[in-house]
């Protein structure tokens, strides 16, 4: 199931209000229950990120074609990859 533009604007919003202790990764798969939610540093990531908030990156993950990879276009993404920025503390 493709990556829909209101889904889209809802997961923003939630990265968007994230609080500095607190972690959307739960929220976000109570959700979208039926996205594959992944999580890991941002410094694992080399791809450039879909959207950049201020404590994470969020990348759209493409699994169409069997091998899963990194896509830019959410009409492809299957599934999110949120990437734990630095918080710099």
């Amino acid at each position: 199931m493709a990556l829909g533009t209101d889904q889209l604007i809802e997961i923003e919003r939630v990265l968007a209000a994230a609080e500095a202790d607190a972690s959307p990764f739960l929220e976000l798969r109570r959700r979208f229950p039926h996205l594959a939610f992944t999580r890991c540093d941002a410094s694992d990531v080399t791809e450039r990120p879909f959207r950049s908030f201020p404590r994470f990156d969020l990348h759209l993950i493409d699994g169409c074609d069997r091998c899963v990879q990194i896509t830019a276009d959410p009409a492809r993404a299957i599934g999110i990859l949120l990437a734990a920025r630095s918080t710099g503390r």
